[in-house]
């Protein structure tokens, strides 16, 4: 099976290794023919690197991994290949300027995407790429998952309808994680701690009940199974993005938790959900 995998920062390079190894011909798409290398990890010989977007058009399916920030952009460039490939979005996160979802924003930018699903889950990139143990949601149409768990067959997927849910978790968890990282240093003591993440998890659960999310998605590996591993982990970007952010630190790289916030706030606002918590904190932060 040929694999088109656009975006070559660390999940997209780590996805691209498993397709490979699960027996997929992938090509790599990176925007500068670079892509993020894995100490004593080698791309597998069936991995090709390419900045050249018509050969991913001939892919089969496409695994979509590019930043929250540069989604439709790069949905733009890829329209002009597309051919009806099922698509598997795989980036986490919500446009800030509008609090679109990826699949919201694939569906303006990509409408002839008619099978396409969500993956989302507890998925730090290096692990994945060493091969260690990984379970994944993976929701979306049945062509999409079935193709999807053909391609990611290393890994462990739990299938599901539940789009909107498996999106607005892995957006919740960017944005929780990067206030559990901050408040790991600003905040007074543990039982403060505590508070904050509940209450914080709570405004994003009813911005995704509002929105059609399933209650049984939120206690699904793209829920409580990532937020687990997001939100009590400094090996997490977005945990070490709040830590920095507390200690006065500039943020190296791309932090989703900062877009996510902003996005989950925006969304909320659009649909009159009262979310004191999120704004409450991303003033703290300062990035309001």
């Amino acid at each position: 099976m040929k694999v088109g995998v656009i975006g070559a920062g660390a999940w997209g390079t780590a996805l691209a290794i498993v397709s490979a190894r699960g027996g997929a011909d992938v090509s790599l798409w990176s925007y500068e023919g670079s892509f993020k290398e894995f100490d004593g990890v080698e791309m597998p010989e069936t991995t090709h690197i390419t900045s050249d977007m018509k050969e991913i058009g001939q892919c089969e399916i496409w695994l979509i991994v590019t930043p929250a920030a540069y989604f439709r952009e790069t949905l733009r460039k890829a329209k002009e290949v597309y051919n009806n490939q099922p698509v598997i979005i795989c980036t986490k996160g919500a446009e800030s300027a509008t609090g679109d979802f990826m699949s919201e924003i694939m569906s303006k930018e990509l409408p002839n995407a008619k099978d396409f699903g969500v993956l989302s889950g507890p998925q730090f990139a290096a692990e994945v790429a060493r091969g260690v143990p990984t379970g994944s949601t993976l929701a979306g149409t049945p062509k999409a998952v079935e193709a999807g768990k053909k391609v990611l067959n290393k890994l462990y997927i739990n299938p599901s309808d539940d789009v909107i849910g498996a999106e607005i978790c892995g957006v919740g968890k960017n944005a929780v994680a990067l206030i559990c990282g901050y408040n790991s240093i600003a905040a007074n003591g543990e039982n403060e701690r505590a508070m904050i993440f509940t209450r914080a998890w709570n405004e994003v659960m009813n911005i995704g009940l509002k929105c059609g999310a399933k209650i049984e998605t939120f206690l699904d590996l793209c829920g409580i199974g990532d937020l687990f591993l997001s939100a009590t982990s400094a090996t997490s970007r977005n945990f070490a993005g709040g830590m920095a952010i507390a200690r006065g630190e500039e943020l190296v790289g791309t932090v989703e938790g900062v877009f996510a916030l902003a996005g989950l706030i925006r969304r909320a606002q659009n649909m009159e959900i009262p979310t004191p918590v999120l704004i409450e904190m991303q003033k703290k932060m300062k990035l309001s």
